[in-house]
């Protein structure tokens, strides 16, 4: 079994910080893609980023280019969503996931979920 464990969410202030945290049981944490998403009441799941196995490459939504920074520790099986410059646009329950096969950019290519965290921002 294969847990996944967000945490870091909470409510900040139109351009504030937070650091969001990704904590994985998997033994295998360094084979797999680590994905970003969120999903804001009564709207989609989107992708927000991800990050590849060895942390040398990671992609970004347009909404959130320039302001957000994925990064991984593979040794601690964690990943990090580090937030900047944050809109009220930006509030949305936050996911990370595994990836397992598919597209990157839509939920359906991810294995494993994490529980989400509630990022609220206010203006």
């Amino acid at each position: 079994q294969v847990q996944v464990v967000e945490s870091g969410g909470g409510l900040v202030q139109a351009g504030g910080s937070l650091r969001l945290s990704c904590a994985a049981s998997e033994r295998a944490f360094s084979n797999y893609l680590m994905g970003w998403f969120r999903q804001a009441p009564e709207k989609e799941r989107e992708f927000v980023g991800a990050i590849t196995i060895s942390g040398d490459s990671t992609y970004y939504a347009d909404s959130v280019k320039g302001r957000f920074t994925i990064s991984r520790d593979n040794a601690k099986k964690t990943g990090y969503l580090q937030m900047n410059s944050l809109k009220p646009e930006d509030t949305a329950v936050y996911y990370c996931a595994l990836h397992f096969s598919g597209s990157i950019y839509y939920p359906m290519g991810y294995k494993y979920w994490g529980q989400g965290t509630q990022v609220t921002v206010s203006s």
